[in-house]
């Protein structure tokens, strides 16, 4: 039976890349306190039941064209939750705030008047670059870089802008949208010959670095599958990361799971499907059948 607090509450909680011991030490002490987890595929699920001994856990992940629970019920369920007394943790992978949609989740629990707060987690638009040893900025080379959403083409106006700007791109889950990527940013006058990297299942020990060219990425990542983290600029030539077995960089304590903001992850959920699964009850909004089963959670006593 899920513990109720005397006043509810919700927090929003950034996973990081994927291994347990990236989370912080605030985003530990949330899971500790949580009656209900909503997950999503993202981040160190595989731990949940060791970090959240006292909740129900709710699956709510998306995956590339199908959200099995649209946004706007997901924070339904996270609001009357909180009504109903519990410490609502919205966990999440990468930062909440990054391609999260936690500024639609803290909109909805300010609209109801649930108190909500955010704990930020370790993106992977920089952690994954780094775990693949390609810093996003270096010296002389990049003081800056941009952050882009791949999952759907940018605006001509967009293209011209991010080659303009210079510095380092760094593309999430853009493996799918990456021939049109490249062909927006060469007609924007980006040089065909900038050093471009592919990195796989970061953090996982299966992550993979596939480094070209701008022009010749696309037929160099055939091959390639989400999640993944694209880096584009000077940064991926300088450091040599893509020259170097992902070992090197990772301790082996954090070679085990992998994830991506705003995409999947390569790691499992709760207990491996334990037996025990339901979906919680908060008095205020029903559920069907067919929906109770594309959301597995589990009970703990």
């Amino acid at each position: 039976m899920m513990k109720r607090n005397r006043t509810g509450r919700i927090t929003l909680v950034g996973g990081g890349p994927g291994p347990a011991d990236l989370l912080t030490v605030r985003a530990v002490k949330a899971l500790a306190t949580a009656d209900v987890v909503y997950f999503d595929r993202l981040g160190p699920t595989r731990d949940l039941a060791e970090l959240a001994p006292h909740a129900t856990f709710v699956d709510v992940g998306k995956t590339p064209g199908h959200h099995k629970v649209p946004q706007e019920e997901i924070q339904a369920r996270m609001v009357d939750g909180a009504r109903a007394g519990l410490h609502v943790v919205r966990l999440k992978g990468g930062d909440p705030f990054v391609f999260g949609r936690g500024g639609e989740e803290v909109a909805a629990a300010v609209a109801a008047g649930i108190p909500v707060s955010v704990v930020p987690g370790v993106s992977s638009a920089v952690a994954v670059p780094g775990a693949a040893g390609i810093p996003v900025t270096h010296r002389n080379v990049s003081h800056l870089f941009t952050v882009v959403s791949g999952h759907a083409p940018l605006e001509p106006h967009e293209y011209r802008h991010l080659a303009g700007l210079g510095g380092t791109i760094v593309v999430l889950m853009g493996i799918g949208t990456l021939p049109s990527l490249v062909a927006g940013l060469r007609l924007a006058g980006l040089s065909g010959g900038t050093p471009v990297a592919v990195v796989e299942r970061g953090f996982s020990h299966t992550q993979r670095t596939t480094a070209a060219t701008l022009g010749s990425i696309v037929t160099a990542a055939t091959a390639c599958r989400n999640p993944a983290v694209i880096v584009i600029g000077d940064v991926v030539s300088v450091a040599g990361g893509a020259h170097q077995a992902a070992a090197d960089f990772l301790p082996a304590s954090t070679s085990d799971a992998g994830t991506s903001d705003g995409g999947t992850s390569g790691v499992g959920t709760p207990g491996g499907g334990a037996p025990g699964f339901g979906t919680p009850d908060f008095g205020a909004r029903g559920t069907g059948a067919s929906e109770a089963a594309a959301l597995p959670v589990r009970r703990r006593a």
